[in-house]
């Protein structure tokens, strides 16, 4: 009974194991086969919006994956950690900052996220630094400002800062009680080891490629990280073509326009589902604005959509545990809405 048990329980045994290593990529793959057969139009579109999307966003997954696995083969990861320790609330509001001008986009600064949560960086200043990180940048400002006008991407820009710190602020009261001690999912990182990297650092070895130990550390943090992103951004952009063509432009228009509260309120709910990406965004909401809607309701689109965004989101599922999953989506349409009723109150004033 035993000889017999033992090689069944070993083969559900892998596939368990296959399934939790590879279910991201079964699923998107699942998806496309069923497209396939069901409307093959689709199942195309979606396989080469997915394609564009990747590449449209691979200098800056890149650039942040090549960061962190610099910083991790050199140890410099030890004065990254080093420069978001001290007082808690200078560094929430240089997270805040960093991340309302920062060039990096929501998927493309996920390496560095996990990088500082692994080292032991509090998540405070982290959760300052990647709720503010999706809804601006340097190109987006320029673009805000071209499409709207130069008000609304001041607005946009003061916006991300202040979701930034208002944020970070609510992840350190909590934080005090006791909440949010190992924020990331099992297997990518724990702060306890590399809290350590903090407390105990040893010299930063700038020339890595000297040492073959380092070299190795390099590729192998490069390619855990590609394969991770890779992945998850693949299923995350597939589910956005979907989105795009499935959800009519018109049923947007038609759910925000109007004045008064419930259009903010709307548009920051609306904009969690509803959202296109960055810049597809803007001019629709150039276009609902002239039709009557209220810049402020706008503003609360950008914002939600922005950082709960299909990508952002899955980014930060993967990489987060449900609890700061769930905390991330709640600060985000708080700080939305709060965001489009100043925005609202200002512009009637003026």
């Amino acid at each position: 009974m035993t000889e017999t048990t033992l090689p069944t329980t070993g083969l559900r045994s892998s596939l368990r194991h296959i399934w939790r290593d590879q279910r991201v990529w079964l699923t998107s793959a699942v998806i496309l086969v069923t497209l396939a057969v069901f409307d093959m139009p689709q199942a195309i579109d979606s396989a080469v919006f997915s394609a564009n999307a990747l590449l449209q966003t691979a200098p800056f997954l890149i650039l942040s994956i090549a960061i962190a696995a610099w910083a991790g083969a050199t140890g410099a990861d030890n004065l990254i950690a080093r420069a978001f320790t001290g007082a808690p609330l200078l560094m929430i509001g240089l997270g805040a900052l960093a991340g309302g001008i920062s060039p990096f986009c929501s998927c493309g600064v996920i390496p560095l996220i996990a990088a500082l949560l692994a080292m032991g960086v509090p998540l405070s200043a982290v959760m300052a630094f990647w709720l503010a990180s999706p809804i601006m940048d340097p190109s987006m400002f320029v673009l805000t400002a071209g499409v709207l006008d130069l008000e609304f991407a001041i607005a946009k820009t003061l916006a991300a800062i202040g979701l930034g710190a208002f944020g970070g602020m609510v992840v350190h009261l909590m934080m005090k009680g006791g909440a949010f001690a190992d924020p990331l999912r099992e297997g990518i990182g724990n702060g306890g080891c590399g809290g350590a990297k903090v407390r105990a650092p040893k010299p930063v070895a700038w020339r890595f490629w000297a040492e073959a130990e380092r070299r190795a550390k390099f590729g192998k943090t490069a390619l855990s990280t590609t394969l991770f992103l890779a992945k998850w951004l693949t299923l995350a952009f597939i589910l956005e073509s979907l989105m795009l063509a499935w959800i009519p432009a018109e049923t947007v228009t038609a759910a925000l326009g109007g004045e008064g509260l419930m259009p903010i309120v709307t548009a920051t709910l609306v904009g969690v589902p509803a959202y296109l990406n960055g810049y597809a965004a803007l001019p629709l909401v150039g276009g609902l604005i002239e039709q009557g809607m209220a810049p402020g309701a706008g503003l609360a689109f950008l914002v939600a959509g922005g950082v709960t965004s299909i990508p952002a989101a899955m980014a930060v599922w993967a990489l987060a545990r449900p609890q700061v999953f769930a905390l991330y989506i709640g600060l985000s349409l708080t700080g939305a809405f709060a965001s489009g009723l100043l925005f609202q109150l200002w512009s009637s004033v003026l």
